[in-house]
């Protein structure tokens, strides 16, 4: 837990596991709620093939993950850890731009 509030910059136990908790929630939650976004586009194997849906699927999942990712940041009170890790993985991606 030290080196994980160290890398972080946290204070406490606390946060550690509030942090882990809005991870879970929010890989969950995206996973959750792709099907049915991919169903509403008609975006299925049988239209765009094996590989076209699973690159589809994935990259809907990532972008729907970054927004939900600071959403569930903010309602479990770590909005401002959670905004700098998005800005942070958006410099990574070459995004940093976008949020200036």
């Amino acid at each position: 837990m030290k080196k994980l509030k160290e890398r972080w910059g946290i204070e406490n136990n606390w946060q550690v596991i509030v942090i882990l908790i809005v991870f879970a929630v929010t890989g969950s939650t995206a996973s959750y709620i792709g099907k049915p976004i991919l169903h509403f586009f008609d975006i299925t194997i049988k239209n765009f093939g094996s590989f076209g849906y699973w690159a589809i699927r994935i990259l809907l999942l990532f972008i729907v993950y970054q927004f939900m990712l600071v959403f569930f940041g903010w309602l479990f009170g770590q909005y401002k850890f959670f905004w700098n890790f998005e800005k942070k993985m958006l410099r990574r991606l070459g995004l940093g731009r976008f949020i200036g």
